[in-house]
This record gives C-alpha cells, sequence and structure tokens, in this order.
C-alpha cells in the first residue's frame, strides 16, 4: 500500500502541473484524485494494524476524503464551462497514457485487496480500478476535442470522473456503517 500511495503522490504532481498549463478539466479531476489515492493508500497502510472499531471510523473519514475530488471537478467544470476552450490534445493525451501506466500498476497491486473485507481495502481498490476507466475518458475526450475544437468533452469527462468518485465514496461509506455495526454487535 505504501508503494500505490508514493506512485499516487508523484504522479499527482505530474498531471496536477499539466492540468493548470493545459487548462483541462478531466486532467484537474484526475490529479486531484491522485492526491486523494495517496492519502487513501497512506491511510490504508496505517491503519492496518488498528482495531476494527478504528478501522470501521476510518473507513467513514475515507469516504469523505473520496469525495473531495468530485467537488474539485464539479467546481472545476463549472469554472471551464464559462470559457470551454478544448486542451491541448498533446500534453492531454501523453498525462494521460502516465496516468493509465500509473494505474495499471497501482491496480495490479491493489487486485489481491479487492475481495477483502472491509472499507478500507475496498476503498484503495475501487480507487485504482475507477482511475483506470477516467484516463481511459481523458484520451477520449481529447481524441474528440481535436474534431470538434470544442471543451466540451473534457469537461463531460471531468464531470464523469467527479461522478465516478462520488459512487465509490457512496459504497465506502455503506461498508463502513456495516463494519461499523458488525464491530457493535460484536462488542455487544
Amino acid at each position: 500500500m505504501l508503494i500505490v500511495a508514493l506512485l499516487n503522490l508523484a504522479y499527482f504532481v505530474v498531471e496536477f502541473v499539466v492540468a493548470l498549463l493545459i487548462g483541462s478539466v478531466s486532467l484537474f479531476a484526475d490529479g486531484v484524485d491522485f492526491l486523494e489515492d495517496a492519502a487513501i493508500n497512506l491511510l490504508v497502510f496505517v491503519a492496518a494494524a488498528w482495531a476494527p472499531r478504528a478501522r470501521a471510523l476510518v473507513g467513514r473519514g475515507l469516504a469523505l476524503v473520496i469525495l473531495v475530488p468530485a467537488v474539485a471537478a464539479l467546481v472545476a467544470a463549472v469554472v471551464k464551462i464559462l470559457d470551454p476552450v478544448p486542451p491541448d490534445f498533446a500534453p492531454l493525451s501523453v498525462t494521460a497514457v502516465g496516468a493509465l501506466v500509473v494505474n495499471i500498476v497501482c491496480a495490479l497491486i491493489l487486485v489481491r485487496h479487492r475481495n477483502h473485507p472491509g472499507s478500507l481495502a475496498r476503498g484503495a481498490w475501487l480507487a485504482a480500478r475507477n482511475d483506470s476507466f477516467a484516463n481511459l475518458g481523458i484520451l477520449a475526450a481529447g481524441l474528440l476535442s481535436i474534431p470538434l475544437r470544442s471543451g466540451w468533452p473534457d469537461i463531460v469527462v471531468g464531470i464523469a470522473i467527479g461522478l465516478l468518485n462520488a459512487g465509490a465514496a457512496r459504497e465506502v461509506w455503506q461498508e463502513a456503517s456495516e463494519e461499523h455495526l458488525g464491530v457493535l454487535d460484536a462488542e455487544a
């Protein structure tokens, strides 16, 4: 988990800088998501040895952390709607391919945890899986921006990334709530 956290933190810097330079909503949303993923994986790494009650509470906090990129993506999309200039295709695509590689590596590291009981491991797996889909969407947005000469594909993908994160946050919150109830039942 620590390796996954460090990979995500490193690529957050890359993607966030490129997103700001080219004005891409989808890269901005994915960049903030990389930062969120670094926090998730660091939290999972640290909390793995904690008592079940503490892990269940941390799982709820994790769900709230997952919401941060969703909100950031929606805010960036609203700002971009006011001036829907398409981002430059080359840096958008190269950065998205790099992000896809990082996310596939992270997903392969985390795949053994995808069915692990508990909200923390589930959250880490969902984050890596969702990010790979997001990167494919960013590539598609870049390709569509060329013939359309519009920023709308980038805006739509940015919003989709935000909604994907919101759905993952809901799943993790529900699992953490079930975990918490299980802990309370076990303690009773």
